[in-house]
């Protein structure tokens, strides 16, 4: 039976949406930083991923056993590495860079996500020929190009070695982050037993006990004599970034991974950035300046492109299956 092509364009729309929406919710994860700022990276990603597993146990205790019984060493495996990549030294990275460097000057850098990751997923069986994807990419280079220069060439107060620093953070969390996006992608299309939500709640399980396991570590390293305020504070920051981009934005993130071909799931990352510099821009409470819109524009062109040779691709296989 041939696909349908009106059903294929149903799936890439659906799967975009789930897109923006988990970019939306993961755009959150800029500011938190920020608004816990007395409390460190470490700390900032303990108290996040214990909250993440708490929920993530409590949301998948009564199928537990049925569940788990057809997971074996491999998938186990690949469940510790992933949550290691995608959840903890990401965020510790990333909570490093912002505080260092900025929200801005870490969006720029996760906004080269979807060039790493389109690349990595042409070599995939059925992927869109790079070439196709070539004026997608060239536009998403560029967008990322003028946020950059914008972040970077601003002036700074003091030295200038906590935005390098802040920097090499964000440049270590994208590359785990991609190691995370092209590995939970092609684990999720090897997958027929678990959903998408489950394979999440597994991942925050086992994130949850990683964040126990820094603990001691944090014990050691950081300072514990905050205010009452600062720890409510720090408390409903955890918990709202666990449920809001950890429980629902992973979720609506691996149904977007089903629907959609890995070249496109690279793509899809650009709108965390774009809502991350939203957030940023309402967090300073100020307008952008006329680079960074031109960078807004060029990267929401470079989506669209790469939507377009998407869609054209499924209506260019479907009669050669017919």
């Amino acid at each position: 039976m041939s696909p349908n092509p009106s059903s294929s364009n149903s799936g890439t729309l659906v799967g975009i949406l789930c897109g923006m929406g988990a970019g939306a919710l993961w755009g959150l994860v800029f500011l938190a930083p920020e608004l816990a700022r007395a409390f460190s990276p470490l700390q900032l990603t303990i108290g996040r991923y214990l909250a993440y597993g708490l929920l993530s146990a409590a949301l998948i205790a009564p199928r537990w056993r049925t569940l788990t019984a057809g997971l074996g060493r491999r998938e186990w495996l690949a469940l510790g590495w992933l949550s290691l990549g995608g959840n903890t030294l990401y965020y510790i990275l990333l909570s490093s860079a912002v505080q260092l460097g900025g929200m801005a000057q870490t969006s720029l850098v996760i906004g080269f996500m979807p060039v790493v990751v389109t690349i990595i997923g042409s070599r995939d069986k059925g992927a869109v020929p790079l070439i196709t994807l070539a004026p997608s990419l060239i536009l998403c280079a560029i967008g990322a190009v003028c946020v950059g220069w914008q972040a970077i060439s601003s002036p700074a107060s003091g030295s200038s070695g906590p935005q390098w620093a802040g920097l090499a953070c964000a440049v270590g969390a994208l590359v785990v982050w991609a190691a995370y996006a092209v590995g939970n992608s092609r684990w999720l299309s090897r997958l027929e037993n678990v959903s998408s939500h489950d394979w999440s709640l597994l991942t925050g399980v086992v994130t949850g006990a990683q964040a126990l396991a820094l603990i001691p570590l944090s014990l050691m390293l950081d300072r514990f004599d905050h205010g009452t305020v600062a720890w409510l504070q720090f408390t409903g920051v955890a918990v709202g970034v666990a449920v809001l981009a950890s429980i629902v934005g992973n979720a609506l993130w691996n149904r977007m991974s089903r629907l959609l071909p890995l070249t496109l799931v690279g793509q899809m990352i650009l709108f965390e950035t774009l809502f991350a510099l939203l957030y940023a821009f309402a967090w300073e409470q100020r307008l952008p300046t006329l680079l960074e819109v031109a960078a807004f524009m060029v990267v929401s062109a470079s989506v669209i492109l790469c939507v377009s040779a998407h869609r054209r691709a499924v209506v260019a296989q479907a009669p050669a299956s017919a």
